[in-house]
């Protein structure tokens, strides 16, 4: 059984900068002022969706450039996204694309920085992308999206190399490659050039410098969005409006995912499970992960443990309590392949529920889970949140605290404890 312990950053600590400070012009009608990355999409602010699909391409760090209305947004990430790792970049007056993303560029600890439109969803491969970009030495790499029959966007043209050859503007194209609105800037590359305080940065640094051969394109066939017209932004309440939930529709290649205490064994209400004297099954969940094992491909394990990071356990008493606990789960028929426990004290640490980073390293470590084939089982709302925020789907115990009421922005099913699962699986 694979048990690691997760803290602090997560591979490169990547950072991104979100343009968040758009006034939505041509959407006022349908969203009376608001920030345009705050329109109401399938019960969330768009920005909800761009942001987390940013973390579950394991971005740590983000920068928000803010302008009209920024407060709406500041109170929004302050209540929704207090874990995250934020900084945010407020636009005393209009700086243009090119002078907000100097100025939040100037906020970022590292020197290779994805950028993207809050206002736009692009589902890009951000690995494949930082490799393409690190290793032509790129100024400026930016995700490319094929299109068909289409008018409202300029296209781009490449070499063989992924090198930009090209900026073509506005027209109808029966075909083409579009700027999806997704950057990975080279912050040294960028200071070196002289701008004014306000400048556009498609206009006065992608077109004026594509010629010195220094910007690359990474092609991707991924879903895109912009929501700054109305028919758009109609489309995209269609689009991530989440689909009904049924375990009848859950099939082998399915992952599940546990939280442990108040799930697993009985909680230490004000305290933690020190050792093994102090672990307790609840009744019936041996035998019920002994059945899961069977029924899912993976069953996991992600818990936080600050007890460690406090100091008042060491890992040999946890080891001690996860022995107990996956022989016990043997002894029923079950397996156990690995335990994910987060010990950072930081509540903004990137691994510590409800940030996604367990179950990103999980599958890094288990290349074959899905997590939109994955399932997070826990008794509060953090393991909640950690499901969504890492694409999953949920099941809320009310073990240690009273049922929420459904329907739930994190929640798709509500039950009893683990026993009550596994009786209903079919």
């Amino acid at each position: 059984m694979l048990q690691k312990r997760l803290e602090g950053n997560w591979k490169n600590a990547q950072e991104a900068i979100i343009l968040a400070g758009g006034l939505g012009t041509r959407l006022r009608e349908a969203v009376p002022d608001l920030p345009k990355c705050m329109a109401p999409v399938a019960g969330q602010p768009f920005l909800y969706y761009v942001i987390n699909y940013l973390r579950r391409q394991g971005i740590q760090r983000f920068i928000f450039s803010l302008g009209y209305r920024h407060e709406v947004i500041e109170a929004y990430l302050q209540k929704e996204f207090s874990a995250l790792q934020y900084q945010c970049c407020v636009e005393e007056e209009p700086l243009g694309t090119g002078g907000a993303i100097h100025l939040a560029l100037t906020k970022a600890d590292g020197e290779h920085i994805f950028v993207m439109n809050g206002d736009s969803f692009f589902a890009f491969d951000a690995e494949k992308m930082h490799q393409l970009h690190t290793t032509a030495k790129a100024a400026c790499t930016l995700a490319l999206k094929p299109m068909q029959d289409f008018d409202r966007y300029g296209v781009v043209t490449l070499d063989a190399s992924g090198h930009i050859t090209s900026f073509k503007e506005k027209q109808y194209y029966e075909k083409g490659l579009i700027n999806a609105g997704v950057y990975l800037v080279s912050k040294p590359q960028l200071f070196a050039k002289q701008f004014p305080s306000k400048f556009s940065f498609e206009k006065d640094y992608l077109e004026q410098y594509v010629s010195e051969g220094k910007f690359c394109g990474s092609v991707e066939e991924g879903y895109f969005i912009d929501i700054g017209i109305p028919a758009d932004y109609t489309k995209a309440g269609k689009d991530f409006q989440p689909k009904p939930f049924e375990l009848s529709g859950i099939t082998k290649d399915w992952t599940l995912f546990l939280d442990r205490d108040g799930v697993i064994n009985e909680e230490r209400p004000g305290n933690y499970v020190l050792h093994k004297g102090e672990f307790e099954f609840y009744k019936g969940v041996p035998e019920a992960i002994g059945k899961f094992t069977h029924y899912f491909k993976h069953v996991i394990i992600i818990t936080n443990q600050r007890g460690i990071g406090r100091g008042l356990m060491d890992e040999q008493a946890l080891y001690g309590i996860h022995e107990l606990l996956s022989g016990a789960i043997k002894d029923s028929g079950g397996h156990i392949p690995a335990i994910y426990y987060a010990t950072a004290v930081d509540p903004k640490d990137f691994f510590r529920k409800p940030n996604p980073g367990m179950a990103l390293q999980a599958t890094e470590d288990f290349s074959d889970i899905d997590l939109s084939k994955s399932i997070m089982v826990g008794n509060n709302l953090s393991d909640m949140k950690l499901g969504k925020n890492a694409g999953m789907r949920t099941i809320y115990l009310t073990t240690t605290n009273e049922p929420e009421t459904l329907p739930h922005a994190f929640i798709d099913l509500q039950l009893p404890d683990l026993k009550s699962l596994a009786d209903r699986l079919p």
